[in-house]
Order: structure tokens, then C-alpha cells, then sequence
């Protein structure tokens, strides 16, 4: 089985060698913060849920609430941001391995480093940019439609995500980087 990136296991350093303190550290804070994430994440799902029942049995009482859907798709979009890193740690993701396990070794550790790459340039992008489209709301006054409340906190809450994708996409990409150079280094 596969260890997680908040696992300091000699997989992370590549074919066996233990990671060394930096490696370590950086291990230990993607674990960290992307557990705090999670937490954050459930207790928006707990309260998307309870919000969710309560505006069901008050309606069936005969009374709306108002922004229902509004608050719903926030804690939502919070929720699934939030989670996000915690899901790359644990592989929680679906992954397509049918061309993979034809390649040799050296040809699947360069394409993770690839793809970790290229993931990690990604979501530290989308990360930035949905951090400046929050300053841009946040300057600007922006309010919801239905409730006429402030939106940038949700905005910011899915950059906060994003930044914890970003930093578990970091650690694949060290860990890819590693097990390359391990394997180039057994081979000469």
C-alpha cells in the first residue's frame, strides 16, 4: 500500500532512503494544514446539512428561508475546496493507471513528475488568481443577490483550499523529483 504525504516514509525520499529534515518538515506541515482544512471543511458540511434540514422543516411549516440556496452553495463550495488537499494526500482521487503499468519504472517516475508538476503550476494558479477575484470583491463591495451580504470570505475560504492542494501537490512533486534522481543514480 502507498504511504500518504503526511507519512515521513522512506517512499518520500525515493527507493529507500529516508527524506532528510527539510523534506520532513515540509511533510509535516502539508499534514498539518491540510488536516486543519479538513476539519473546516466537515464542520461546513455539518452545518450545510443541519441548514439544510432546518430550511426543509420550516418550510414544510409554512415558512421560507430566505438565501436558503445562497448560504447552501457556500458552505458547499467551501466544504469541497477545503477538502481538496486532503483528498491528494490520501490519493482519495481517481487514477488512471491502465498505460502506466506497461512503462518501466524510470518512464513512470518522469511522467509523476510531470503530472505532479503541471498540477502543482495549476492549482497555484487557481489558487492566486481566486485569492485576487476575493481583493476584487472585498475592494469593490460586492454582496450576494438574495441576503445583500459580503461574498469575499467564501472566495478567500476556496483560495484557502486551493493553497492546501498546492502544497500537497508540492510534496508529490519533491517526492517524483526524488524517486527520478534515485533511479537515475541506481542506473549509472
Amino acid at each position: 500500500m502507498e504511504k500518504t504525504a503526511g507519512d515521513a516514509s522512506p517512499r518520500s525520499a525515493g527507493l529507500g532512503r529516508k527524506p532528510g529534515p527539510a523534506m520532513q518538515w515540509l511533510e509535516g506541515l502539508s499534514g498539518f494544514v491540510n488536516r486543519a482544512l479538513s476539519w473546516v471543511a466537515g464542520l461546513a458540511l455539518a452545518a450545510m446539512m443541519l441548514f439544510s434540514v432546518a430550511d426543509m422543516a420550516l418550510r414544510s411549516l409554512g415558512y421560507a428561508v430566505a438565501g436558503s440556496y445562497e448560504v447552501i452553495g457556500w458552505l458547499s463550495a467551501g466544504a469541497m475546496a477545503l477538502a481538496l488537499g486532503s483528498v491528494q494526500q490520501h490519493r482519495g482521487h481517481v487514477a488512471m493507471a491502465l498505460l502506466m503499468v506497461r512503462l518501466g519504472r524510470r518512464s513512470r517516475a518522469a511522467i509523476e513528475l510531470l503530472t505532479s508538476l503541471l498540477s502543482l503550476l495549476l492549482f497555484a494558479a487557481v489558487a492566486w488568481y481566486v485569492a485576487r477575484y476575493g481583493r476584487v470583491l472585498q475592494e469593490t463591495g460586492s454582496l450576494s443577490e438574495t441576503l445583500r451580504t459580503i461574498v469575499y470570505p467564501w472566495v478567500y475560504v476556496v483560495a484557502a483550499g486551493g493553497a492546501g492542494l498546492a502544497l500537497a501537490l508540492l510534496i508529490d512533486f519533491l517526492r517524483s523529483a526524488g524517486q527520478l534522481l534515485a533511479l537515475r543514480r541506481r542506473r549509472s
